[in-house]
């Protein structure tokens, strides 16, 4: 049985998987575009934002904390063995920017 396509607004989408992560405690993934995703951590206030081919473009994520909502946001890098990808944590907020999951060339 097929599904029926529904179309949201990426600000929607985000805020979804936003509340998800604080409401369950859990870390959240979307995919944003191709080759661009987006891991919320629980809290909803901490993502990382990766591409599997290339790196995400800081605009982006300035853009996604934006929609969000996070207060002071602080910027940086994250080099695992095969991406490099940007981090974004609202100041104050506890805990680790969420780990990515393993490549389909990783265990």
């Amino acid at each position: 049985m097929s599904h029926p396509t529904v179309t949201v607004r990426i600000r929607d989408a985000l805020r979804y998987a936003q509340g998800r992560a604080e409401k369950l405690g859990r870390t959240q993934q979307l995919e944003l575009g191709e080759n661009l995703f987006l891991r919320i951590g629980p809290g909803g206030r901490k993502f990382l934002l990766f591409c599997l081919d290339g790196e995400p473009e800081p605009s982006a994520a300035r853009a996604v904390a934006e929609a969000l909502g996070l207060r002071e946001p602080q910027y940086g890098w994250h080099q695992g063995e095969t991406l490099r990808s940007l981090t974004v944590v609202e100041a104050g907020a506890e805990g680790e920017v969420p780990a990515l999951p393993p490549t389909p060339d990783q265990p």
